[in-house]
């Protein structure tokens, strides 16, 4: 933990105020009250490296809509999965086969006059655990949108940092008997400091957008990947995108590597 936080804080500082390629911080207006009115469906598929010759495949359902309430905007976001572990060990009438996975639902948006200094998308998430395994689990969340109000050699499209914490209570099928690889219920702080850039009109390149690093606050590991996505608008309403993850850092492990692929709509 003593040698992240020099890191990290490095990192930031390189890509903010390197301005001759960026965008120096000061040129950042918060547009997090910008939400979109657009509802979006999209298909979602992963392939995971877990180690030890054990891969993980996860199909997966997002949804997005908008919401609205008195003065409070923001956004509803529901996932569903299916996932199949194949493993070496495991039997073979078992080893590839999907089951439903974890359901998530996550709320955010921004009051006029909670918490309003912060200028943030307050929100949160909750876990409902699925199939054979996984657990119970809330937490609170807090994001910003940064939009650059001058252009750079690199075209930075927004800075887009979250941080969410997430907190399990009960977990499925936690008899050591039934279930000997149930994980630890979770402790999780999770933090995205997600970074855009325009390649084409059309084409966009993203870092620590669908994955982030992870700190153990039970056990005080830590997870730190390099994250990449490249997006690209097919039209009004389609968007394909490609991605993959390596960690770097695994003092709480994760996954090894992953690869991962959507197909979006617009409506």
């Amino acid at each position: 933990m003593k040698y992240f936080f020099p890191i990290l804080l490095s990192l930031l500082i390189s890509a903010v105020h390197a301005e001759d390629l960026l965008v120096p911080f000061s040129e950042f207006d918060n547009d997090s009250q910008q939400l979109t009115e657009s509802k979006v469906l999209e298909f979602w598929a992963y392939h995971d490296y877990q180690g030890n010759d054990v891969y993980q495949n996860t199909l997966k359902l997002r949804y997005y809509n908008p919401l609205e309430a008195g003065d409070w905007r923001g956004r509803i976001r529901l996932d569903s999965s299916v996932v199949a572990n194949d493993n070496p060990n495991s039997p073979s009438n078992n080893s590839g086969q999907y089951s439903a996975g974890n359901t998530m639902i996550t709320v955010w948006g921004q009051d006029r006059e909670f918490l309003k200094p912060l200028g943030a998308l307050v929100g949160g998430r909750v876990i409902f655990p699925f199939g054979n395994n996984g657990q119970w689990a809330v937490g609170p969340q807090l994001g910003w949108i940064f939009k650059p109000e001058v252009d750079s050699f690199l075209h930075v499209t927004d800075l887009s940092p979250l941080m969410r914490y997430m907190y399990g209570f009960d977990a499925k099928s936690n008899s050591a008997t039934l279930n000997p690889n149930q994980p630890a219920l979770m402790r999780n702080l999770y933090l995205f400091p997600t970074v855009g850039f325009q390649i084409t009109p059309s084409t966009m390149l993203r870092f620590w957008d669908e994955n982030g690093v992870v700190y153990n606050s039970a056990g005080g590991g830590w997870f730190v990947p390099i994250d990449a996505m490249i997006t690209h608008r097919l039209d009004k309403h389609w968007v394909i995108a490609i991605g993959a993850s390596k960690q770097l850092v695994q003092t709480y492990k994760q996954y090894d590597w992953s690869s991962y692929a959507k197909i979006s709509l617009n409506f």
